[in-house]
This record gives C-alpha cells, structure tokens and sequence, in this order.
C-alpha cells in the first residue's frame, strides 16, 4: 500500500528541478592523459584499454602526491573555511580549488580530552546546494565528531559560470565522468590528510547517493580511514545512471550511443563492486531506502549481498522512504540518528 504512495512523492519531488539539461554523448578522449603518442583504435577500444591499465594501478589512480598548501579561515556563520588545491587539473580554475566547511567538535562532546579524537570527512550528494549537509555535520560536531564537508568538484563555488547544475561529475561523457569522480576522491584524501595533520588519530567517512560511491572508492585507497557510512548504495555506477529517476536526462543523452554492457565496463573504475575486497579492515553502514526510485532497490540488495558473499564486515540499515524523501522530516531525523550512531561507535567508543 504504502509503494505507490512513495514512488508517486518521489516523482513529485524530483520534479521540482527544470534546469537539468540533455547533454551531447562523447566519449571524452580529451580527457585522457597523453603520453605524447596518439592512441590507435576507435573511441571505445581506446576507453577500454585506459580502463584495464586504470584497473591495474588504481593505488596510482586514486592517489594524490601530498601538498602542504591548505588554508583554514573563519567563515561568517557556522563553521571554518579549508582551501586547498585539487590534485586533478581540469580546464576549468573554479573547480581546481577544494572548498571545505570545518566544524570542530564542541569541546564539552570531545570525550573529555583536549586534543581532538576523531572526525569524520562528510561528501553531500550530486547538485547539494552549499547548505547540503551542513546540518548533519553539526550534529556530529556536537555528538563529539569533528565533521568536515567537502564540496564536490563542480559544485558550490567550484561550478564554472556556463554551468547551473554539477553535469560535469555525472554526465553522457564517459572519459570525463571517470575523471571528475576521480578528483573527488583525490580531494577527499588531500582532505583525510589534512585532518590527520590536526591530530585526529580516528578518522571516518559519510558520504550520500554520488558521496557515497565516491566515500567506499576513497576508503577502498585511503588506509587512514576506518569507518565508512554509506548513505543510499549501488554496486555499479553505469546501473543506477542508466535506471535511476534522477538522471533520466544523462540517460537520454546515452541513447543510441552506447550499451549499458559496455557502460558499465567503462565506468569500472569508478563502480564500488570492484573495491569490496579492500574494505575488509574497515567498519561499514550501508544505507538504502525502501521506496527508492534513484537508486533502485535490487541495486542496493546486490551491493548489500556481496559484501555477505565476500565476508567483508557490515552492518545494514533499510529508510522506510524513498531517495528524494529521505531528506525530508520525518525520515531525515531517522537517517541522521542511524549515520551519527554508526560513527560515534565506530569511533569513539572504546577500543574502536
């Protein structure tokens, strides 16, 4: 009974949107890094042999040399501003910056120590507007956690002026897909590194529908990460692309083009199915909704049966809402009690 309801309110508020736009399919070649040899083959054999040498390597991939230029500034409001450059250039300046908003745990919260025990690197979902997560990032700062929010490449300020939504990071370009989702997760452990510098010995990640994909692909090559919490869960990028109520138009913009076979082979690197061996050493909260129309819910059951089948250690919780409305009251509170919980045992309680 209460299915069609919740699919008919997920409609409805993915509906509010009119600015996403049908997009051109490319394969995105220029995207690619040059060795100064121009490669032989058509688009895809191209793609395809970059994707097995990238799945070859992808500590190389995934990993970003260090940097000491970070930059912590109060910010009017709530919370302190983290610049630092991405390691990923891309041909836009906006998005080669990283932005971060600090909140630091309240010290009566802080576990009754002095220096700082644990924090949690939070990735909002795909076009999170700047006040995406901000609340839930508070709630942690005050359950003891210090929470820092990074804005995804092409988001917030880093979303280049011919751009109102972030089309860049999820879009019918294959190569720059790949790429984009790659910075951010090199942004992300430049991130983990700066708050490992601040003493935190603790640290965890929360990431949400796009966060998290990109948290599993950063704890998978991250070792200083030791508890993720993974909000709304798909083993494969190119599926929920391909089926999901949210990017219908990405969809569109496929059409003809390309096969979801070969999609889904392309986008391996950037798919957590691949990586759920590496995660066996860390905590795992996997989330999904019930009624989800964006990540449908046999995707969810999949990741959440391989992770049984490999023996990786998780725990499970299932929202009783859908995607769209699991931001919305009541489920919103139910969902930040079930993240926050997780964390703070994951990393704040003793011997954790």
């Amino acid at each position: 009974m209460l299915k069609p309801l919740f699919h008919a309110w997920e409609r409805r508020l993915a509906s509010v949107s009119t600015d996403r736009v049908v997009r051109p399919f490319e394969w995105g070649l220029d995207w690619l890094e040059s060795n100064g040899h121009p490669p032989a083959g058509s688009e895809p054999e191209i793609l395809g042999q970059w994707v097995a040498e990238v799945m070859d390597d992808t500590d190389g991939f995934f990993t970003p040399p260090p940097t000491e230029d970070y930059h912590l500034a109060e910010r009017a409001g709530d919370g302190r501003l983290l610049t630092f450059p991405s390691a990923f250039a891309t041909p836009h300046p906006e998005n080669n910056m990283v932005y971060c908003r600090y909140f630091p745990a309240s010290s009566g919260a802080a576990a009754g120590s002095d220096k700082p025990r644990a924090a949690v690197l939070v990735l909002p979902q795909w076009n999170s507007d700047p006040e995406g997560h901000v609340g839930l990032c508070q709630i942690l700062a005050w359950a003891g956690l210090s929470a820092l929010r990074l804005a995804l490449p092409y988001h917030d300020q880093r979303m280049p002026p011919e751009l109102q939504r972030a089309d860049y990071i999820v879009s019918s370009n294959v190569a720059r897909t790949v790429q984009v989702c790659r910075q951010a997760v090199l942004d992300a452990r430049r991130a983990i590194q700066w708050l490992a510098g601040q003493g935190y010995e603790r640290i965890g990640i929360l990431g949400t529908s796009l966060g998290s994909c990109l948290a599993l692909l950063t704890t998978a090559h991250e070792p200083l990460i030791r508890a993720e919490a993974l909000n709304h869960i798909s083993p494969y990028f190119a599926d929920v692309v391909w089926r999901g109520l949210s990017t219908r138009h990405v969809r569109e913009g496929f059409d003809g083009r390309i096969e979801l076979d070969l999609l889904r082979t392309l986008w391996k690197p950037i798919s957590p199915r691949w990586y759920l061996g590496r995660l066996r050493d860390r905590q795992t909260l996997l989330v999904y909704a019930r009624y989800d129309l964006t990540f449908p819910v046999d995707l969810s059951e999949d990741l959440v049966r391989e992770f049984r089948e490999l023996s990786v250690p998780h725990e499970v919780a299932v929202l009783p809402c859908g995607h769209y409305s699991s931001g919305k009251a009541p489920f919103k509170f139910l969902d930040a009690w079930v993240l926050t919980r997780f964390l703070r045992k994951a990393l704040l309680a003793p011997g954790a």
